[in-house]
């Protein structure tokens, strides 16, 4: 189940308000935990791959391991939100995992072109801006899912810009890029967190619960790392 897409509505299987409150509560505790879970597993990874010559040599220096993890982790994020229901609630747990493990590699070498304060710096910009983002969304009056079909399909163009750029080398092209990219996923990330808030307040079969808190985490954790890479981009602070 993607609930970046529009779908029937869950089943509402009763309850007082106390009650779905509190289910409410519990999966976005969930969300967030997870959330986290997967950021320390990308960088403990990240750190791992950009401190070893050998590693980085393995993913970035071979054409075919580059993009065979690029492209794995296009499918993955298209494929696990499309299989959610169809997989126990651990497989998609470990999924998750292993595809913030293989972020982590991706990223490694922001430690090579980036200086260490730099990282650290705009890391904590990011953690206050999607923070501040994610309790707007939470508890916003405003029906976000208005701008859900804009902001999904500023996603897919900034997809494009991306690949195009890979090819393109443009400095200009890179920094609208990075500008679009920091708005887009501000506003995917209040997005992200009414949609799961509301579906959880639907009050669904707990057997469903879990996985949307599973699938939350993976949307909220593709927030905060795209943000954190655009505005790595627009602070700079290369080593060269």
């Amino acid at each position: 189940m993607d609930y970046k897409t529009p779908q029937t509505p869950p089943p509402y299987y009763g309850g007082s308000q106390t009650s779905v409150t509190s289910q409410t509560n519990a999966v976005m505790r969930k969300v967030y935990v997870r959330m986290f879970i997967g950021l320390l597993i990308s960088a403990f990874c990240a750190l791992g791959v950009a401190s070893s010559p050998a590693a980085m040599m393995f993913f970035f220096a071979n054409k075919v391991v580059y993009w065979v993890m690029l492209i794995a982790m296009f499918a993955m994020a298209w494929i696990i939100p499309a299989r959610m229901m169809k997989m126990s609630q651990g497989a998609l747990l470990g999924c998750f995992c292993l595809f913030s493990a293989l972020m982590g590699a991706w990223i490694a070498p922001i430690f090579v072109v980036y200086k260490l304060g730099t990282i650290v710096y705009t890391f904590f910009i990011t953690a206050g801006t999607f923070g501040a983002m994610s309790v707007y969304g939470y508890f916003t009056k405003t029906d976000l899912s208005k701008f859900g079909s804009y902001l999904i399909m500023a996603l897919f163009g900034l997809i494009i810009l991306s690949l195009v750029n890979i090819f393109l080398h443009s400095n200009t092209l890179e920094w609208v890029v990075s500008i679009v990219g920091v708005l887009l996923f501000v506003g995917l990330t209040a997005w992200d967190t009414q949609t799961v808030r509301r579906l959880a307040q639907s009050n669904l079969d707990p057997g469903v619960t879990d996985r949307l808190a599973t699938m939350g985490a993976m949307n909220l954790y593709l927030d905060f790392i795209n943000l954190f890479l655009f505005l790595l981009r627009i602070f700079g602070g290369s080593r060269d």
